[in-house]
């Protein structure tokens, strides 16, 4: 594997001694060295930052770790604008862009400073009478037809995000007449995706736009958001995306469409979230029961609920068993949690050693879209995420939830009176 786990057997038994599993573990130095790599590709582009996706890992030590990196957050919703603002992340190093947004995210939006950038032609109206138009405003570009999307995130023409060309135009005209004197433009059309050539195509299309926006209105765009969708090997078998190729091929579009049409410097940002942390998380189990009937299955201590992008989307994450590297993978396993529903599974007819009950489990690249999209359906509690420093030393940035914490919202007193 690419991203190897970076603990022994031995050191994972002591780990677990202080901290039960199931646990999500993050790599410090693993995700400083890739946000470095990841600025240096990209330091030709004028104003280059990368707004992290909290939503992909939203927790604010991370944040904190990434903003010392240089990068900013990109946020969708009150929580992640407030995960921001705890990371010591404000201002302009915010891009805030929701949908179907309400008025109390926008006022927060507005307090912090952040970038806001609209989602459809009427939340113009909305943003104005809620909290008031800022002096920079962006919008989102949904090309409909003209860009493919991917597996994952769909095609664009069925997307619920963005404004269509025509829509764009207006929107720009619209916010200048309204006294909005800076402006930008985003897209998002891909995740995950491990095609080069896609992300240089994404900023070609953009770049056509800001010289259309350019020739219709006369606006000169401060900054494109290429969006993200950066995609990271799963699969022990396939190659990192090439990010070199990605830059030489984003600086030709530039020289040839910013440059030559006098539309430099054109700030350039993106919005990766996967990419920067998810190689670099791991989800740590155990197995507790064994079970042959019509297939073997491995049940763990973790289930869906601490990761659910195999049980939703068919999603690979390659699994190792510490200890157990060098052995024949000579049996086929159904890798199971505890949740009630057939879907609960990690792994369907995996290649493994042969397992047995309290071997540890390593299920990789949980970094990004693991613990972000637990849940507590069938009472199932979140696990806890430890972050390995650069120092070696092992750090809870968050407990795992208690049954307390599940109960927390229900008031058992108010039962007594309910019902005679």
């Amino acid at each position: 594997m690419k991203y190897n786990y970076p603990l022994t057997r031995e050191q994972t038994l002591e780990l677990i001694a202080r901290h039960p599993t199931p646990f999500h573990l993050y790599d410090e130095q693993m995700i400083r060295d890739n946000a470095s790599r990841l600025r240096s590709v990209f330091a030709w582009m004028p104003g280059f930052i990368n707004y992290f996706a909290v939503k992909a890992l939203p927790n604010p030590f991370i944040l904190k770790v990434l903003k010392e990196c240089g990068m900013g957050a990109d946020c969708s919703s009150l929580a992640e604008l407030m995960l921001a603002e705890q990371a010591g992340i404000l201002g302009e190093n915010i891009m805030f862009s929701s949908n179907n947004t309400p008025a109390e995210e926008f006022m927060l939006a507005r307090k912090l400073r952040a970038i806001i950038n609209l989602d459809d032609l009427s939340h113009i109206d909305y943003l104005e009478k809620s909290a008031g138009l800022p002096e920079l405003l962006s919008f989102r570009y949904n090309p409909g037809p003209l860009k493919a999307g991917n597996a994952i995130i769909g095609q664009p023409e069925e997307a619920k995000y963005g404004l269509t060309g025509t829509q764009l135009i207006e929107a720009f005209r619209i916010a200048r007449q309204r006294g909005v004197k800076r402006f930008g433009l985003h897209t998002m059309l891909a995740s995950n995706e491990l095609n080069e050539d896609y992300h240089v195509a994404t900023a070609k299309m953009l770049f056509e736009m800001v010289v259309e926006i350019n020739h219709q209105t006369g606006i000169q765009i401060e900054f494109v958001d290429l969006g993200g969708g950066y995609g990271v090997p799963y699969r022990p078998e396939q190659e990192e995306l090439d990010l070199e190729k990605i830059s030489q091929g984003i600086r030709r579009e530039y020289d040839h469409l910013i440059v030559a049409n006098g539309l430099a410097p054109l700030k350039i940002c993106m919005e990766n979230g996967r990419m920067v942390t998810g190689p670099f998380g791991w989800l740590v189990t155990r197995v507790r029961h064994l079970k042959h009937i019509y297939r073997d299955y491995v049940g763990l201590d973790a289930s869906m609920a601490d990761l659910m992008r195999p049980g939703i989307y068919g999603a690979y994450h390659h699994i190792t068993v510490p200890g157990k590297e060098t052995q024949p993978h000579d049996h086929k396993y159904d890798v199971t949690g505890s949740l009630c529903e057939n879907n609960d599974k990690f792994a369907i007819g995996r290649m493994l050693p042969p397992i047995e009950v309290g071997d540890i489990v390593v299920i990789h690249t949980t970094g990004a879209h693991g613990h972000a999209m637990g849940f507590n359906y069938n009472g199932q509690l979140r696990s806890a995420e430890l972050l390995r420093r650069s120092s070696g030393e092992i750090s809870m940035i968050r407990r795992a939830e208690s049954i307390n914490d599940y109960f927390a919202t229900l008031d058992f007193s108010a039962l007594k009176n309910f019902l005679p």
